[in-house]
C-alpha cells in the first residue's frame, strides 16, 4: 500500500513537473532554447566567459587548444557569439583557440545607456576585449555588421591582424534596397518577411514561438535602432580603407545573400588585391550558420596557409 501511494506521489509530481515545463516553454520558448543552447555548449567544452572593457562587461565563448593560434569571431546586428557555433568545431578541430565576444548590447553582454552602438565604438570594444584578454595578434573574422566592425579594426591597427575573414560583410557605402525596419519586426508578417530576408527557404515560425521572439525584439529594439542609424549616415564606410589593407583577407560569401548581396563581395574583392573570394552556392545571408559545413574547407585552409 505504502509503495503504491508513493508511486502515484511520483507519478503526480513528475506529471506536476511535466506540466509546468510545457507551460513555461509554450510562455517563454525563447528562454528555453537558450538554456538548452548553453547546456549544448558547456557539455561541448565550450567556456562562458566575462571580461570588463571600459568599466563594461563584454561576455564571450572561447575553446579550443589553449595553446593553439588566436582566432577572434564578431557577429553581426542583433547577433551573439553563438551565431559562430557552427564553423567552431571545425576551427578547434584545425587546432585553434576561438574566441567569440558578444558585443557590448548584444547577447549576453553589457547594454549600456550611453553607449552609441556604432560600428566605430563597437570596432574600439573588440579591440578593448583582446587587450583584456592580452591577445596581442589574432586571425579575425566578422559577419555582416561584424565584418564592417573587423574592417574597422584592420585599417586601424593592422599589426595585430594576422589574417582578416569577411563574411557576407557589410561596410561599403551602399544603402540598402529592403526595409531596415525589419531587423526589428514588432508583427509576425514582419518576422516572417526578416527570414526571407536572411535565408533562401525559411521555416514555418509556430505561433507561440513568434510572438516570444517579437516581445525579444521589443526589449532590444532600442539598441538596434542607434547600430543601424550610424551604419546608414555611411560615415564610416570603408571603400577608401579597404585598398589600404596588407594582411591576407578572405572573403566568404553565401550565394543567394540579399541582405548584403554577393555583388557586394565581389566589390570588396576588386577593393583588396590581395584577398580572394569564397562563393557558397545555395546560401544566403546566414551562410556561417546554415552552410558552415560548405565554408569551413576553405577557411580552415586560409588559416593554415
Amino acid at each position: 500500500m505504502k509503495l503504491d501511494k508513493r508511486l502515484k506521489w511520483t507519478l503526480g509530481a513528475v506529471l506536476a513537473l511535466a506540466v509546468v515545463a510545457g507551460v513555461g516553454f509554450h510562455e517563454r520558448p525563447v528562454s528555453c532554447f537558450n538554456a538548452f543552447t548553453y547546456l549544448q555548449e558547456d557539455l561541448a567544452g565550450v567556456q562562458s566567459k566575462s571580461v570588463m572593457v571600459e568599466g563594461q562587461r563584454m561576455h564571450y565563448l572561447a575553446a579550443g587548444r589553449a595553446a593553439g593560434p588566436v582566432v577572434v569571431l564578431v557577429h553581426g546586428l542583433g547577433g551573439r557569439a553563438e551565431d559562430w557555433i557552427d564553423l567552431l568545431p571545425h576551427l578547434t578541430r584545425a587546432g585553434f583557440r576561438v574566441y567569440m565576444p558578444d558585443l557590448l548590447g548584444y547577447g549576453r553582454s553589457a547594454r549600456p545607456a550611453d553607449f552609441s552602438y556604432s560600428v566605430r565604438d563597437e570596432a574600439a570594444a573588440v579591440v578593448g576585449f583582446m587587450d583584456a584578454l592580452g591577445l596581442k595578434q589574432v586571425d579575425l573574422g566578422g559577419w555582416s555588421m561584424g565584418g564592417w566592425i573587423v574592417q574597422l579594426i584592420a585599417a586601424s591597427h593592422p599589426e595585430r591582424i594576422r589574417r582578416l575573414m569577411l563574411f557576407d560583410s557589410a561596410g561599403l557605402a551602399v544603402h540598402p534596397d529592403w526595409d531596415t525596419s525589419l531587423f526589428t519586426p514588432t508583427t509576425p508578417e514582419q518576422l516572417n518577411a526578416l527570414n526571407a530576408l536572411l535565408m533562401p527557404h525559411p521555416p514555418r515560425i509556430p505561433g507561440f514561438i513568434a510572438r516570444d521572439i517579437l516581445r525579444t525584439a521589443r526589449d532590444h529594439a532600442w539598441v538596434m535602432h542607434r547600430a543601424m542609424r550610424s551604419m546608414l549616415t555611411g560615415e564610416d564606410a570603408t571603400d577608401t580603407l579597404l585598398p589600404r589593407l596588407t594582411m591576407p583577407v578572405l572573403i566568404s560569401w553565401g550565394a543567394l545573400d540579399r541582405i548584403t548581396p554577393l555583388e557586394q563581395g565581389e566589390t570588396m574583392q576588386r577593393l583588396i588585391p590581395q584577398s580572394e573570394l569564397d562563393v557558397t552556392p545555395g546560401c544566403g545571408h546566414l551562410a556561417p550558420r546554415q552552410c558552415a559545413g560548405q565554408e569551413a574547407p576553405a577557411v580552415v585552409a586560409f588559416l593554415k596557409r
